[in-house]
């Protein structure tokens, strides 16, 4: 509830320095005592500023002219400062809103601390209203914050909710605490706490004008703060001296946890402003600790921690930091085609600076997610994407806004032709930066030596091409385990699952192989190799040499054992139908299981009896034994009046199936009767296309689950505690990146063959960058969705020495690296949460970014198996 007084004076005259006194007196006792549900004041930093002035004019510190506090230039600059007047916090307030707001008084969304206002303990907001009168009266509360909870932070910025009732569009507006929770309060006792998301109203049985009950969370008893590294020693400042430690919103400012010790320095006795670079904005003059800038968290506007964890270690790089703190704005290049007009480095550089800026207030980084979803319209809206991605457009999109090359000249490669790499790999350097000169190249740009080899006529193509980051392979194993379904098309067995250890770049002839030894296939026998989508044959794998990397782990792979003939034949496809109840379609049946490839003749004449009988024998194995006696009966006419010849024994009549085939048309044919009718093979296609439908009643005859459950060629299962620790060195693999493969067929033109080629190629690193981005690939992507390597890295902190993988063996310098920053992904991709490591250099301690949420950590912690993307320098 806002208060406010119209004339509030000092009932007993009290000089400026016994004022401060006073004050500086009530502020240590009161914030060494600051715990959870206290109140704090907000009060307008115009007037707080004056009031400092006001306080300290009688120090004698000729030195000092007010310089500090240019951009107060309406306070007096005469030799006795005035008095201040009534406080008035008009300012802050938002006016904008509807009268009739139910959210009471509003303050400006855009307020900084330490900038627009400064955080008052209520003892010092008591004693200056009582003082000065004036308003109005803004007041919030500390809450606990963090996943540990032991953060203390003043939220200045309780959630404002919209509450939106469908159909009708009646739309409200409140303002709530994050610290509730929501209670079924019949009856007036708690019964349940409301906070599972899948239930509706109906299915938590609440009643006509229930009471529903709001409960602000305080957890003040026993929060102790020197149980978690010894918080309580590292960080003791007061809200008088350096606002900045008490943040809007949920920050994990500790500046008002229990247990901190006030400390007065002996050289400034609260006898002067401080003008420290650190605390620009004047102070009572109580030193502070650990109050080095760059702990301000980027509030969580909906799934963009990716978003967060990317710029935070971006915005810790220290080259980018200076950069972006001066004057860059000479560098833009506005009319870059390739760039965003400069919007995007100025969005970012914007957001830097407030990173920086005295205060811990979490920023919410809307106006660079707006520019963001402009220019790259992927990470629009509030799903989870993939921190990696993000960082890769960053910097190219920073690099084009401020690339110096304002009118890129055209150069063309000249070939190696055997001369020496050295000179080689620099002019490719200088025709870089030619055409790009930024600060982003400057900083994260190095250059690899890539090297092709035709298979053919063994020509060596050698180039140098920059790379801003090292995308690196997290399986080091050789070889890849494979599963694929093998189909008996002769009636002997049933279907059944093949695992197989293929080599991971190998080739389907290999997988066909390794195959055809683990089931046994006979010498007159062949596999036809087929990937299933959506229960329809997706592409046969026909080219023995397409490679094996192709093949996701989601996909669903199926062999046939098919006979070998002699004879002109197609494929004969047997797709399975079932009648769906809830099916859109005209016939009500739609595709299930698992096709079915086996060899139809097209030099003989074929009939539909021939067809019937080709299907039955593909079914056999499916046939109930222990059925009714039909089955049992028909299970053995069917074996026994088969030969391998397709023919039909006189003595046994075998089932009639209910089959269609698919003719030029598109239309089907009743395969049902007239077995004896001729079927005319499409001569255009290679491929004779039969349904069968599923009736209820054959279903009772045949055991079809082994069409239905096709596996994965990989399942990815849960993560087993030994796959979690078993270590992987960030030098393996390096080593597994720099490796010579095989390229995908026909991807080389060879210019001495004047033919495209399959070559190997082989990287090699020829120079580094000042900051080297290593990018380790947890993800294998799919059609559908992506799976991730939980592998445990073991990767250094301190001395990564890639001197010994340097190609260049003519620059003595040795290459080695300290990490400062990286991101961590953990859990799923889908619903996974991405924070980030980054220690502080001015500190040397390393510190937890998560969002708005910021506790220092040990550097024994800065090492998990979460670790995504690592940021090095030289």
């Amino acid at each position: 509830m806002a208060e406010e007084s119209m004339c509030c004076s000092n009932s007993f005259e009290l000089s400026p320095d016994e004022e401060r006194i006073m004050i500086r007196d009530i502020a240590i006792s009161s914030q060494a005592n600051t715990k959870e549900g206290d109140t704090f004041f907000i009060i307008t930093q115009r007037w707080w500023q004056h009031w400092i002035e006001y306080v300290n004019q009688d120090q004698t510190n000729p030195s000092y002219d007010g310089s500090s506090f240019h951009e107060h230039s309406d306070l007096a600059r005469s030799s006795v400062l005035k008095r201040p007047a009534d406080i008035d916090n008009y300012d802050l307030i938002d006016n904008t809103g509807p009268e009739d707001s139910s959210t009471g008084i509003e303050i400006h969304d855009t307020l900084l601390e330490g900038r627009d206002y400064v955080l008052l303990p209520q003892e010092v907001w008591d004693q200056l209203f009582k003082w000065y009168g004036g308003g109005p009266t803004l007041a919030r509360k500390v809450i606990s914050s963090g996943l540990s909870q032991t953060e203390f932070a003043v939220e200045v910025y309780p959630l404002r909710l919209q509450l939106l009732v469908l159909p009708k569009n009646v739309r409200s507006s409140i303002r709530i605490s994050k610290k509730v929770r929501i209670w079924d309060y019949y009856g007036h006792q708690k019964h349940a706490l409301m906070n599972d998301m899948n239930k509706t109203l109906d299915d938590v049985n609440l009643q006509m004008d229930q009471d529903i009950l709001v409960e602000v969370v305080n957890i003040t008893s026993n929060t102790s703060f020197a149980q978690e590294n010894g918080s309580a020693q590292r960080e003791t400042n007061s809200v008088l001296v350096d606002p900045s430690k008490f943040s809007g919103g949920l920050s994990t400012s500790k500046g008002a946890s229990r247990g901190n010790n006030i400390e007065l320095s002996s050289s400034q006795k609260l006898n002067s402003p401080v003008r420290d670079s650190e605390n620009p904005y004047g102070t009572l003059g109580v030193t502070t600790r650990g109050s080095f800038g760059g702990l301000t968290g980027l509030l969580n506007l909906g799934n963009t921690c990716f978003m967060n964890s990317a710029i935070q270690c971006l915005v810790h790089t220290p080259e980018f930091a200076r950069y972006f703190r001066e004057d860059y704005h000479q560098e833009i290049n506005w009319q870059n085609p390739l760039g965003m007009v400069g919007e995007l480095a100025l969005a970012f550089g914007e957001l830097l600076r407030k990173l920086w800026a005295p205060g811990r207030t979490p920023i919410a980084p809307r106006p660079f997610k707006a520019k963001l979803a402009r220019f790259a319209p992927q990470f629009s809206g509030h799903n989870q994407h993939d921190s990696q991605e993000l960082l890769a457009f960053l910097l190219d999109g920073l690099h084009e806004d401020l690339n110096r090359v304002k009118h890129k000249p055209y150069i063309k490669s000249r070939d190696a032709d055997g001369r020496p790499d050295e000179e080689v790999a620099d002019e490719y350097w200088a025709n870089h930066i030619a055409r790009n000169d930024s600060i982003i190249v400057d900083v994260c740009q190095g250059q690899y030596k890539s090297t092709l080899v035709c298979p053919v006529c063994n020509k060596v193509s050698v180039t140098f091409d920059p790379f801003m980051y090292l995308s690196l392979p997290l399986q080091s194993a050789t070889n890849r385990t494979m599963t694929t379904t093998v189909f008996s098309c002769d009636g002997s067995t049933q279907p059944s699952p093949c695992t197989v250890t293929v080599p991971k770049q190998g080739r389907c002839k290999d997988l066909i192989q390794a195959l055809s030894n683990a089931c046994s296939l006979k010498h007159n026998e062949r596999l036809v190799l087929v990937e299933v989508r959506n229960h329809l044959i997706h592409r046969y794998f026909e080219d023995p040499l397409q490679l094996l990397s192709s093949i996701k782990d989601d996909d669903r792979l199926a062999a046939y054992k098919i006979t070998k003939m002699d004879k002109n034949t197609k494929y004969l496809q047997l797709i399975h139908r079932r009648r769906d109840s809830d099916s859109q379609t005209i016939s009500g049946w739609k595709p299930y299981g698992t096709p079915i490839v086996s060899l139809i003749s097209c030099d003989d004449t074929i009939t539909r009896g021939d067809i019937q009988v080709i299907v039955n024998r593909i079914l056999s194995p499916l046939l109930l034994k222990g059925g009714n006696a039909a089955a049992s009966a028909e299970n053995s006419a069917v074996s026994n009046s088969i030969n391998k010849d397709n023919t039909v024994s006189k003595a046994t009549q075998l089932p009639t199936l209910p089959l269609l085939l698919v003719d030029d048309n598109n239309a089907c044919i009743d395969l049902s009767m007239g077995e004896d009718k001729v079927v005319k093979l499409s001569p255009s296609s290679a491929r004779v296309l039969v349904y069968i439908d599923w009736s209820q009643k054959l279903l009772e005859k045949y055991d079809t689950h082994p069409l239905e459950t096709l596996p994965e060629v990989l399942k990815y299962g849960p993560v087993t505690k030994k796959a979690r620790t078993e270590p992987l060195s960030l030098y393996t693999c390096l080593e597994a990146f720099l490796r010579e493969e095989p390229l995908v067929p026909e991807d080389m033109y060879c210019p001495k063959c004047k033919e495209r080629r399959q070559a190997s190629k082989k990287l090699d690193l020829w120079r580094l960058p000042e900051v080297l981005v290593i990018h380790l690939k947890r993800f294998s992507y799919s059609r559908s969705m992506k799976h991730k390597l939980e592998t445990f890295v073991n990767f250094p902190i301190h001395d990564f020495d890639l001197t010994n993988y340097i190609a260049n063996k003519n620059n003595s310098q040795r290459q080695v690296y300290e990490l400062y920053a990286l991101t961590n992904h953990y859990g799923s991709m889908g619903s996974g949460h991405y924070t980030a490591h980054i220690k502080l250099l001015d500190e040397n301690r390393w510190y937890n970014f998560d969002d708005s949420h910021i506790s220092l950590i040990s550097e024994d912690e800065v090492n998990t198996a979460a670790a995504y993307v690592l940021f090095y320098r030289r």
